[in-house]
């Protein structure tokens, strides 16, 4: 099958650091690459991928300082994937509801995956004004804002089982990655980690838009924390494994209707047992008692803490090998583009 993905502009894919569309898009077309499809990635010029690599844009928008409009560069994107278009049996955009006008009015089947959150009111206007577009949901609570949506699947996000991987280490301390914003929980997880006397490392990436917060909430709970809090700041899925390996648990105390949450499934590929908030998409990712605790409030996370001697790590990755494979993910999307294709064709 002829496929092209089309991804976000911000970040390289995969990432060099923080990026969890751009690292879901290269799983995927890793994946599809190696099961024998004819994959055409359009992303910034920085990615790196074994299908084939067309820029519309020559780099992640994030590392260009001169770029103040990046509405521009995706227009630019879909025209330039639009003239390409007849080139691919299927095309999947990972970039919310950019291509929906463009693309109705070609004859090419594409769909879209919703990488991010529904719950906002100009995000009901502007999906509704597409009721056919096939859409993917990346799990099923992402769905409830906008139900009544043309959703063809629900595809829960995969990664590559050699990309993250446990290795030896005597875990000593709780693990917060990611990003640091209000909804995040970071807040959250600096008390869990206090009331349990354990140090919380903090791997995380600081966007523009949550400097404020950062500096006014969160830099003073961590001088009050002390040594108890170790401020990392971002890193690479080369660190991660010794990073999550090292780890009691993963704090996700999240306070916000989580789509997905990656960083529940790569603290799963090393091992790491995660405490997770029931927000989201958590029920649909987390296996309580199995993969690590789903909790309610802060006292129960600081209750479920004093459990984690009840998780076998080796079998929080025996079950990342079992759900949260690339492979199992790409399976799900060959069948979603069988279907379209298979429709268009009657």
């Amino acid at each position: 099958m002829r496929i092209a993905q089309i991804a976000p502009l911000f970040e390289a894919v995969p990432p060099k650091l923080y990026g969890g569309s751009e690292r879901v898009v290269s799983a995927l077309t890793e994946e599809l690459v190696a099961m024998g499809h004819d994959v055409t990635l359009f992303a910034s010029g920085d990615s790196v991928t074994s299908a084939k690599l067309d820029p519309p844009w020559p780099q992640a928008l994030r590392l260009d300082p001169e770029i103040r409009d990046w509405v521009a560069t995706y227009n630019v994107m879909l025209e330039y994937v639009y003239r390409r278009a007849h080139n691919f049996d299927v095309l999947h955009f990972h970039i919310d509801y950019f291509p929906n006008a463009l693309f109705s009015r070609q004859p090419v089947p594409f769909l879209s995956t919703m990488h991010g959150r529904l719950d906002l009111k100009e995000f009901a206007a502007v999906y509704r004004m597409f009721p056919d577009v096939p859409m993917v949901s990346i799990s099923n609570n992402q769905r409830k804002p906008i139900p009544d949506l043309n959703w063809v699947a629900t595809v829960l996000h995969g990664l590559s089982p050699t990309l993250l991987h446990p290795v030896p280490a005597s875990p000593e301390y709780f693990a917060f990655l990611g990003r640091i914003s209000p909804e995040k929980g970071i807040e959250r997880a600096i008390r869990i980690a206090g009331a349990c006397g354990v140090q919380l490392k903090v791997a995380a990436k600081v966007d523009r838009a949550d400097d404020e917060y950062f500096k006014k909430s969160v830099e003073p709970l961590i001088r009050e924390a002390g040594a108890n809090v170790d401020f990392i700041g971002e890193i690479n899925d080369a660190q991660k494994p010794a990073f999550l390996s090292g780890a009691k648990a993963l704090m996700f105390a999240i306070d916000w209707p989580e789509p997905f949450g990656l960083v529940m499934i790569e603290a799963m590929a090393c091992g790491c047992p995660v405490i997770a908030f029931r927000r989201g998409s958590v029920p649909e990712v987390m296996e309580d008692g199995l993969t690590g605790f789903v909790v309610e409030n802060v006292e129960e996370a600081i209750a479920a803490c004093g459990r984690l001697g009840e998780l076998d790590r080796a079998k929080v990755r025996q079950r990342f090998e079992q759900r949260w494979t690339s492979r199992r993910m790409a399976e799900d999307y060959v069948r979603v583009y069988e279907r379209l294709v298979a429709a268009h064709r009657g």
